[in-house]
């Protein structure tokens, strides 16, 4: 049911024509085989970048920002007036993205505040959602002594109808890749130098406070040449909620940070030689029972499931062995491959909600798998890196 305030939106009528015909098109028109996430590159400065990025992807954004007009219940003028506010946090802490936002505005065909909009998404109304498995294995856990990271990424079905991979050669900064959606200029990737971060959301933690969100951050963090520098720039930038991420850079190095608006809480590997998370906290701070009573249910057993299955197999993991591992249904339907059910919705993602992306990168090889959709239905599609350590 769309709202009277989000019928104000001037991307709304975007979303509801061109969402139907995107989920007819991905789910039942094309074969399984047929279906992938479409590439977007774009070359050349900060805002050449944003240009060429909102000129290509352009329906995606306007529908994302229709989309988020409605579940937000907010109409133009709400959201261009919440996303203004953040505009000191971005040239303070990434002032350099800010010529590609306005870039992406210009090719996109909307305002500078809207693409702001774009880097702010669920922030806008102090919402988080998604839920994901993710996981980092090093060297020695895998059959070519290379690390394997990625995840599965659950959030509301639509949102599968705004991805795609962006692969941008900066003029000035390092190559990236990444699967992100309506106009984010930072999600889940890999960069040349090997560094590489996925993420998920977590149950309870901190409050939110005004402070920029973590998307920037992401893109920051594929501008690190190692986990040094990933370090350090956790350490200093600020986000106003809270979420997971596993690393690991070109080294064969391994990390996992749960971020909060507190600041981080860096996690090693335990000895194991990797790293597998859920949504739910594992640092001491936080790993208690008022964080968990308001964290996703299955993400217990998700995370057991994810452990019991890396454990099995270490030292002999490929990516195809991880590809069988992100289709598991142990726990069906909110398994690993998670899929819509009839039970209660949860304030984290609805019961609508399924696995949209499943992803694994090699990123000592530049390379980004990717299954769009539930990967027990859809095929893993390569994608490359042009640039990348030998």
């Amino acid at each position: 049911m769309v709202t009277s305030a989000a019928r104000a939106c001037p991307f709304l009528d975007v979303a509801e024509n061109v969402l139907p015909q995107w989920g007819i098109e991905m789910s039942r028109l094309q074969r399984p085989e047929k279906v992938r996430y479409p590439l977007i590159e774009c070359a050349g400065s900060a805002r050449e970048l944003g240009r060429q990025h909102g000129e290509q992807a352009g329906l995606r954004i306007r529908a994302f920002l229709g989309f988020l007009c409605e579940t937000l219940q907010l109409d133009d003028r709400d959201v261009e007036r919440r996303a203004r506010r953040f505009r000191p946090l971005f040239e303070k802490y990434c002032s350099h993205l800010i010529p590609e936002i306005v870039g992406l505005a210009e090719g996109a065909g909307i305002s500078f505040e809207f693409a702001l909009a774009a880097q702010l998404r669920g922030e806008l109304g102090q919402l988080s959602d998604g839920a994901c498995t993710t996981f980092v294995i090093s060297p020695r856990g895998t059959l070519h002594g290379k690390t394997l990271i990625g995840q599965t990424s659950d959030m509301p079905a639509e949102m599968r109808s705004f991805g795609y991979v962006l692969h941008l050669k900066p003029s000035d900064r390092p190559e990236l890749m990444m699967w992100t959606f309506g106009g984010q200029l930072g999600y889940h990737g890999l960069n040349q130098f090997g560094v590489a971060h996925f993420a998920n959301a977590l149950g309870g933690g901190p409050k939110w406070k005004f402070a920029p969100s973590h998307y920037p951050l992401k893109r920051l963090l594929l501008e690190q040449s190692s986990l040094t520098g990933v370090r350090r720039l956790m350490s200093d930038f600020p986000v106003c909620s809270n979420g997971n991420y596993v690393m690991s850079d070109g080294s064969g190095g391994i990390l996992d940070v749960e971020l909060t608006s507190d600041g981080p809480h860096f996690l090693e590997d335990d000895g194991s030689g990797f790293i597998a998370h859920s949504n739910h906290y594992l640092c001491s701070a936080y790993a208690c029972e008022n964080n968990f009573n308001v964290s996703l249910p299955d993400s217990f057993p998700r995370l057991k499931r994810m452990r019991a299955l890396i454990a099995a197999e270490f030292g002999s993991l490929t990516v195809e062995t991880m590809q069988r591992i992100l289709s598991d249904h142990d726990g069906h339907p909110v398994s690993i491959c998670r899929h819509p059910h009839d039970g209660p919705s949860d304030p984290v993602l609805p019961n609508t909600g399924h696995t949209v992306a499943a992803i694994i990168a090699e990123p000592q090889s530049g390379r980004f798998q990717i299954a769009s959709g539930n990967p027990c239905e859809t095929p893993f599609i390569e994608f490359q890196l042009e640039t990348f350590p030998k």
